[in-house]
């Protein structure tokens, strides 16, 4: 009867150290970021790449250069286009004068000379009234070549500064000091200038300021 009993006790404790092994086992491993339910650190984690890839969007409109801040191009229509007369190659028409010629050569002036027209070699301009004021005013020879005509303007001291055709009129100032051999000179100067000025504009009458002032103004005190 004895042995049974050990048997028994035998069993018993044989279970008793099988559930105490059980219990006090290795421990399971930790569960790590691919688990099922994510730690509240491993949520946080998710969200800051959202938030990373949201950063380039709102940097955006930092990263543009403001307009004024790069010098754009100007447009092709931007570019100031020509203005006035088209630029032209021809020759000039000058004055001079035909002394005692009494209106035969050309238009009849005081103390019975003529005007005549004569042509220099062709030059390019755009506004010919320049040109051609300013080409009379440099010829400082008395004597036009063999023609016998006469230049009266050639000892003055007087440049060209500006024009206008209003209508069939055109205006030119001038500056500067006459420089005249006599009374007959004063309306073949005046002749010179006007013609010249009105050839080279097609007007058919021509207003003459010298220093801001008419000329005959200024030429009656000669």
């Amino acid at each position: 009867m004895a042995r049974p009993r050990l048997s028994a006790l035998s069993v018993l404790g044989f279970s008793a150290l099988f559930m105490l092994t059980g219990c006090f086992g290795p421990p399971s491993p930790a569960p790590t970021s691919t688990s099922a339910s994510p730690s509240p650190s491993a949520s946080s984690a998710t969200a800051s790449p959202t938030s990373e890839a949201s950063a380039p969007v709102a940097a955006s409109p930092t990263a543009t250069a403001p307009p004024s801040s790069v010098p754009a191009s100007p447009p092709a229509t931007a570019e100031p286009s020509p203005t006035g007369l088209p630029e032209q190659v021809a020759p000039l028409t000058i004055y001079y004068v035909a002394v005692d010629d009494n209106g035969v050569s050309g238009p009849r002036i005081g103390c019975g000379d003529s005007l005549v027209a004569t042509t220099t070699a062709p030059v390019r301009f755009t506004d010919q009234v320049g040109p051609s004021i300013g080409a009379l005013l440099a010829n400082k020879s008395r004597d036009v070549g063999m023609s016998g005509l006469v230049n009266v303007l050639y000892q003055s001291n007087i440049s060209y500064l500006g024009g206008e055709l209003n209508g069939s009129t055109i205006t030119i100032w001038l500056t500067g000091q006459f420089m005249l051999g006599g009374v007959c000179d004063i309306p073949r100067a005046k002749g010179q200038l006007v013609y010249t000025a009105m050839a080279a504009s097609g007007a058919t009458s021509a207003q003459v300021f010298v220093n801001g002032r008419p000329i005959d103004e200024v030429l009656s005190l000669k």
